[in-house]
């Protein structure tokens, strides 16, 4: 039998109730958020046969098939809309990731008249919602030319004020020390932005690059509006056409829906390592 102070020791290092509380409340929030992707998932593999609404609710298929998927796969243009989605969001990541680190470089780095006032309006952008400006872009994109085309949905998206935001906040994180090195080696604003700034701010560039990328992967009205053809439907859109076309097959558009998230889903799992803080100082020697 262990001694009286041994054992109250290990009583010591265990975890307080209250702790213990906080991660049943964890887990039960965690449960409540992934439950709708395991049914989705799990709807996606059921038969014919199966009762969706059965009671109580069977969370596992009893003859699990892949056929929801093929019936889908081959019904609908899906690789089509995978193209256009994967084309609409590489370009939208790209842009995105440029146009913002240009605007907030001056913004965090240089000095002149109207600095703060410019990047108040830009924040103030942010409680502007979309379906205010929805109509004004429609007949911008129109008036262009733009409709049914890949530019006329990136066109919104070029860049954001969370990402001008978001790139200023991480170029102000860099050492001064840095900067200064690069201008004593004769290097302009553009190029210390790209050599300096850019490399230093990589962790603040994966973020702001998936969750653009996972935004526009899974936009859907203004993809809705301004396409009619359906050749150029995103995967969203896609989605969606499977509600009328199986009048409301709950497996099909199940198996749909599992195919139109797993590439968002792949790109955060992918890509959240590099969302770790790089070590800017480490080139500053003193």
């Amino acid at each position: 039998m262990p001694e009286p102070s041994t054992l109250a020791g290990q009583l010591g290092r265990w975890p307080h109730w209250r702790t213990l509380a906080w991660y049943g409340l964890l887990l039960a929030i965690a449960g409540i958020m992934v439950f709708p992707m395991v049914w989705l998932l799990s709807t996606s593999f059921k038969g014919p046969t199966e009762n969706l609404l059965a009671t109580p609710p069977q969370l596992l298929p009893q003859s699990p098939t892949l056929a929801n998927y093929r019936q889908v796969w081959q019904s609908h243009p899906f690789l089509q809309y995978f193209v256009n989605s994967t084309i609409v969001a590489v370009l939208t990541v790209v842009l995105n990731l440029l146009l913002c680190s240009l605007a907030a470089y001056p913004l965090a780095r240089l000095t002149f008249p109207g600095r703060e006032a410019i990047l108040g309006l830009i924040i103030a952008t942010l409680i502007i919602p979309f379906q205010v400006v929805m109509i004004p872009l429609y007949i911008l994109a129109v008036n262009l030319g733009l409709r049914n085309t890949y530019l006329g949905l990136i066109l919104p998206y070029l860049a954001s004020a969370f990402g001008i935001f978001l790139m200023r906040q991480a170029f102000q994180g860099v050492p001064k020390e840095l900067e200064e090195a690069a201008r004593l080696d004769g290097c302009s604003d553009l190029g210390l932005w790209w050599n300096v700034m850019i490399p230093a701010t990589r962790p603040a560039l994966v973020t702001l690059g998936i969750f653009v990328f996972i935004g526009t992967w899974g936009e859907f009205l203004w993809p809705l509006i301004l396409l009619d053809r359906p050749e150029r439907y995103t995967l969203p859109l896609g989605v969606a056409r499977l509600a009328g076309s199986f009048s409301l097959d709950w497996r099909l558009i199940a198996a749909g829906s599992v195919l139109s998230v797993l590439p968002a889903i792949l790109v955060f799992v992918l890509l959240q390592r590099y969302i770790v803080p790089t070590e800017t100082a480490s080139g500053v020697k003193g």
